[in-house]
């Protein structure tokens, strides 16, 4: 029987972390690269505090740079392990007619949005499909989100500015119901799984934490550290025997 470092070691894989720039895929770049993984780390810009061995620039807009993200992956490393998808519009994005009132919030926002959140894991799936099966330890982390099954609670956002668009939730559903058909898709050689957060802690206007921690049995919100073990168990074979979950990381917040 291997032990638990045994299990969580990634010596010799190779990770894709989609979204690596932002906040969680710093994170899952980091633990990754923790594990002992070879990280390739992918997003609009390069960002130097992103620890990966490589940096990439695509635009998940476009179909065909996001399709040629993987052969570039498997030039630069020669091979692809694990890919984790955690690029993402959130309430926090600046795009016009995304994260405003509901009346507001425009199709052409929604569109962009989904291409992003949605598309372009499909995209990657397809791109990856064989690379991740031919070794025996293909893992995809698919990062979703409470909204893809809990209504936004909007009383914790009620004057400050903030929003939850539709589009959001919307997208992050999507996201589980990929990752549920690709877990039965790709067996047995590729596991799939989805890891949804609660709300992460961003600065964010003192009445919308105050009222968040209130509705959260841990009375707090996450935090990036946080995440990293569930990112870490997903890819690794501390999983090995798992597929087509989502792991929900909210501090109970979907309990109640």
């Amino acid at each position: 029987m291997r032990s638990f470092q045994e299990l969580a070691d990634m010596t010799g894989r190779t990770a894709l972390v989609v979204g690596g720039a932002g906040h969680l895929g710093r994170v899952a770049c980091q633990v990754l690269t923790e594990q002992g993984a070879e990280v390739a780390s992918a997003d609009l810009t390069a960002d130097p505090r992103t620890l990966a061995a490589q940096t990439f620039e695509v635009d998940l807009h476009d179909e065909d740079a996001t399709r040629a993200l993987v052969p570039t992956v498997l030039e630069r490393f020669g091979r692809l392990d694990v890919l984790v998808h955690c690029a993402a519009y959130t309430g926090a994005n600046a795009l016009a007619g995304w994260a405003t009132e509901f009346e507001d919030q425009s199709v052409a926002a929604w569109d962009r949005a989904h291409r992003v959140n949605t598309t372009s894991a499909f995209v990657l799936a397809q791109a990856a499909r064989d690379a991740l099966g031919s070794h025996g330890s293909g893992s995809i982390v698919l990062v979703s989100s409470i909204y893809a099954t809990l209504a936004p609670d909007f009383r914790v956002y009620r004057g400050t500015g903030m929003h939850s668009p539709a589009g959001y939730g919307v997208s992050k559903a999507g996201l589980a119901q990929l990752m549920r058909y690709l877990s039965t898709l790709l067996a047995p050689t590729v596991r799939v799984n989805a890891m949804s957060p609660g709300g992460v802690w961003r600065d964010q206007p003192t009445a919308f934490v105050e009222r968040y921690e209130h509705g959260t049995p841990l009375a707090r919100m996450a935090t990036e550290e946080d995440v990293a073990g569930a990112i870490a168990y997903l890819a690794s074979d501390l999983s090995a025997y798992v597929t087509g979950i989502d792991l929900v990381v909210d501090g109970g917040r979907s309990v109640w």
